[in-house]
């Protein structure tokens, strides 16, 4: 009986030695007699009892890595206070567990000092400009180096960048110019767009009263045209109508007596002045051939 209960638990060691179950996301490096032996994948895995172990175990899964702060250095001797975040993979179990007897502080200082080599090729303002070409030439130092450590180096990202205080008030105070520079050349485009925008109006102002005078002018210059146009088609036609008067019997007598009647009140009205000097006509003869018409044509109306 108790052979049998040896032989029980001595047979529950063997298979709890011998089956494995790897999770998810996982690999563990299986050693045999102290050589690599196989990485076993996720799900049940069968080994040598007492041969075989499992020496290291790795999680496949993307791992982020907080890269402590540092002082760098830039190309114009400015000393910044950087700290990241990196993001890495474990992609071959073997070299990880082989290649570097710690990659993960293999990896954060090799990022601290790809990241001292970047910034010190970049001038101060570049650093801040240039955040994502400083992250993929960290990425990409790094990766090279990870290969041997069955390490993949997916992304780099910068948390910080502190320079030092009288860098701060300076940058502050560049800033600060830059923005009454900035309102300063607001303030003169609107008062140089006022100016244009007065000048236009005036412009335009001018021209409408300049085309308003215009047209007043033509339209004045169109009625006295227009008045000149009725009193001389009047004109015409009161002569016309004379014309055709004179045309009937009796017109030529009408005009001669209309004439001496004139000529007589044209005599008397010189006479009844007492200023004026009266100076009669040496050929008296036309005078009184016109009164003794007009005489007649008056007998003859009167008859």
């Amino acid at each position: 009986m108790e052979i049998a209960l040896i032989l029980i638990v001595v047979a529950a060691i063997f298979v709890i030695r011998a089956l494995k179950v790897v999770p998810q996301q996982n690999s563990w490096v299986v050693e045999r007699l102290g050589k690599y032996h196989s990485s076993l994948t996720p799900g049940l895995n069968i080994l040598v009892p007492f041969i075989d172990k499992v020496a290291y175990k790795h999680s496949l899964k993307e791992i982020p890595l907080d890269v402590p702060s540092q002082v760098c250095i830039t190309r114009d001797n400015t000393q910044l206070q950087v700290d990241g975040i990196l993001y890495f993979q474990v992609t071959d179990p073997m070299r990880a567990s082989y290649g570097s007897s710690n990659y993960i502080v293999a990896v954060t200082q090799l990022a601290q000092t790809s990241l001292r080599s970047v910034i010190g090729k970049l001038e101060l303002d570049k650093t801040f400009e240039e955040r994502d070409i400083i992250n993929a030439q960290v990425v990409q130092a790094i990766d090279e180096a990870a290969l041997n450590w069955g390490v993949k180096v997916l992304r780099y990202e910068i948390k910080d960048l502190t320079p030092p205080k009288e860098i701060l008030h300076a940058m502050q105070a560049q800033i600060t110019a830059e923005r009454e520079k900035r309102a300063l050349i607001a303030a003169s485009e609107g008062r140089r767009q006022e100016q244009i925008n007065i000048a236009t109006g005036e412009r335009e102002a001018f021209i409408a009263r300049s085309e308003g005078e215009k047209q007043a002018a033509i339209n004045a210059a169109q009625g006295e045209a227009a008045a000149i146009t009725s009193v001389a088609d009047a004109t015409a036609q009161a002569i016309e109508r004379i014309a055709a008067a004179i045309r009937q019997p009796g017109g030529e007598q009408a005009v001669q007596l209309k004439v001496a009647e004139k000529a007589v009140d044209a005599y008397g009205k010189v006479a009844a002045d007492a200023t004026t000097t009266l100076i009669v006509p040496s050929n008296m003869t036309e005078v009184s051939a016109l009164i003794s018409s007009a005489m007649k044509m008056v007998q003859t109306q009167k008859a």
